[in-house]
């Protein structure tokens, strides 16, 4: 019970800390939709806690995928924004 507590009270204040990280680098980083991208890697974690929470039958690794998702396609992003448009020259490691 105090455990279930304590879950939800760090999923809800990580839930936020997610938005409002994730809105401030995509404003930084010029993604376009800083909204819409806060809103995809909070919303997964959310559920995620929310699985975890409400759903003793859901795998824990199950759990864990969903909450990473937003994440995980944010970085996607992100990478595709800030990639250089000219082709790689050889012999060099890019962004030197």
């Amino acid at each position: 019970m105090v455990v279930d507590i304590l879950v939800a009270v760090f999923g809800s204040v990580t839930t936020v800390a997610l938005f409002g990280v994730a809105y401030w680098d995509a404003s930084r980083v010029d993604i376009s939709r800083p909204v819409f991208w806060a809103v995809v890697v909070a919303a997964p974690f959310a559920v995620g806690v929310g699985l975890y929470l409400f759903v003793p039958a859901a795998p824990m690794t199950g759990v864990i995928m969903t909450a990473n998702t937003g994440l995980v396609l944010y970085g996607f992003e992100r990478e595709i924004v800030s990639e250089d448009d000219e082709p790689a020259e050889p012999g060099e490691l890019p962004h030197d």
